[in-house]
């Protein structure tokens, strides 16, 4: 038998073996939670995603219409935040590390020009550090 098909054979009979389907296996793999206009506390560890710098990262999806005005908010005492909105396809449409105050927090706004799902990612400047932080999202009103 070539290692391949013994593979091909083996993946699917650990899963049934363990309780997990391949469809369940994937949504554990990869799950971020929808944000509304909402605060939220969490924790970056070890467990979440790897960036490839070293660090971890953790997302949240937003769902966004064309015109939307935002402020995201990261906030941590533990950690130098980085915060990234990307769009559906996962391009980089703004990003900030230090906030105005001078402070290690971030703060990003953004007009969004498309409407879609987008991800908000929070990590680590350089990888490094995790802990608690919160962030806020919000979306300006118009004057």
């Amino acid at each position: 038998m070539k290692p391949i098909k013994f593979l091909a054979l083996a993946v699917p009979a650990i899963l049934l073996t363990t309780g997990l389907s391949a469809g369940k296996a994937s949504a554990q793999l990869y799950n971020p939670p929808t944000l509304g206009s909402e605060e939220v506390s969490d924790t970056l560890t070890i467990s979440d995603i790897p960036t490839g710098f070293g660090g971890f990262a953790k997302d949240y999806i937003v769902n966004l219409e064309a015109g939307d005005q935002i402020t995201i908010d990261a906030i941590s005492s533990d950690f130098d935040t980085l915060v990234t909105l990307m769009d559906e396809n996962g391009v980089t449409v703004s990003e900030n590390d230090d906030g105005p105050d001078g402070s290690t927090n971030s703060l990003l706004f953004a007009r969004i020009s498309e409407g879609g799902k987008y991800t908000i990612r929070v990590r680590s400047y350089a990888g490094e550090g995790a802990g608690p932080f919160t962030i806020k999202f919000a979306r300006l009103r118009p004057i």
